[in-house]
């Protein structure tokens, strides 16, 4: 299921790259058919049936979708006139060699973002949102407080902006950093053997959503590889979570407590 996975990454990049089109469209088109296909993955091979999402439960996730994707739409538009301005209209190199480069630049970018999130005490305050849920799966990967989803995304995109890349090539990391997020927060019963020391995926970021803070590294949503270097890689064969979300569960309102949820940074402290 993987190779089909990032199969749909590459065709979407060939050929919007390839027409010229505006990336928008094409973007939302594949983040519908990430979603669809991981989500009928998780009730053909489930890796834990309680986890599926309950009635209450899509509502909840389905607002969190809404609220986090418009208020991520209207910070991304202003990243992009950014990105547009500092980044090359065309590529320096072959997009061959730059496409994977901005990959791995991408990935450094969001590990370092991810990891503040955990470290910093205010960023956690937004951040922690998207650790209360009792369960990872599709659904709940749109768990997130809108301004975490705002500056992760315009951290990175502006870091690869920055350092040179050609939009096209910040499009097509773009979508392998889409199909990542969503993979690896799939409730599905699939093992990457040696590939989990070099790309991410649902068995390390189970653990990354572990209580138990001994285990819960994995802050790599795209390449694990940068796991083992900064020494936060915890995973090995058949390593399972005894139970996933918060370590001090009162530190933070329910999910379905949205606006509480939302304006929770400002209102106390949070916890680890």
């Amino acid at each position: 299921m993987y190779p089909v996975l990032l199969a749909g990454v590459v065709s979407v990049a060939v050929v919007t790259i390839g027409a010229g089109w505006e990336p928008g469209l094409p973007s939302m088109l594949f983040l519908l058919g990430v979603v669809v296909y991981l989500g009928v993955l998780e009730r053909v091979i489930p890796y834990e049936r309680a986890w599926h999402p309950r009635g209450r439960e899509w509502r909840w996730y389905g607002v969190y979708f809404v609220v986090t994707g418009v208020g991520g739409s209207l910070a991304q538009g202003a990243v992009s006139g950014v990105v547009g301005m500092v980044a090359a209209p065309e590529p320096v190199w072959p997009l061959g060699v730059e496409i994977p480069l901005a990959v791995l630049a991408g990935a450094l970018a969001s590990y370092g973002v991810h990891r503040l999130g955990h470290t910093n005490a205010w960023l956690w305050r937004l951040h922690g949102v998207h650790h209360v849920p009792e369960k990872v799966n599709v659904a709940n990967n749109g768990v997130n407080h809108v301004l975490d989803v705002a500056f992760s995304q315009g951290a990175t995109q502006l870091a690869l902006a920055c350092a040179g890349f050609s939009q096209d090539s910040v499009f097509a990391a773009g979508l392998f950093v889409v199909a990542q997020g969503y993979f690896v927060h799939a409730n599905i019963d699939v093992r990457l053997g040696w590939l989990n020391h070099i790309v991410s995926g649902p068995e390390q970021h189970r653990l990354h959503h572990s209580t138990d803070l001994a285990e819960a590294g994995h802050y790599a949503v795209d390449l694990s590889v940068l796991d083992h270097v900064f020494g936060s890689f915890t995973w090995k064969p058949g390593r399972r979570p005894e139970a996933v979300g918060l370590h001090d569960p009162a530190s933070f309102p329910p999910t379905g407590a949205v606006g509480a949820t939302l304006a929770h940074p400002w209102r106390r402290r949070a916890g680890r």
